[in-house]
Order: C-alpha cells, then structure tokens, then sequence
C-alpha cells in the first residue's frame, strides 16, 4: 500500500487534519506565552519544555 496525502483523502475531515492540528499548536503556544508555562515537546529523543519570555524562546 502506498500512503498518499491527507489533502487526496476521500473523507473531507481527514483532509483538513493538519490545518486543524496546526491551529491548535498556534493556540497552545500563544495561551502558554499568556500564562508563562512550558510547551513539552520531544526533541531527538528527549523530553524539552520550551519557555517563551520577553520574545525569546528558551529550552530548559
């Protein structure tokens, strides 16, 4: 089977999955700036919280 992009999906909500998760991950990262909390992502194996300050994003 040869995996084909979700934009030639035949289920119309399937074809939209990435602009939605993408949307989403703006939302997380500008309430996370809001709140000054961590977004927790994987980074080459390892779990990083990543902080925004002041305009700066910083990995701890």
């Amino acid at each position: 089977m040869i995996p084909r992009p979700l934009s030639e999906a035949k289920d119309e909500d399937m074809r939209y999955v990435l602009v939605a998760l993408e949307r989403a991950a703006l939302r997380a990262r500008e309430i996370a700036r809001q709140t000054n909390t961590a977004i927790v992502v994987v980074e080459n194996g390892e779990i990083v919280h990543i902080y925004h300050t002041n305009e700066q994003v910083t990995h701890s």
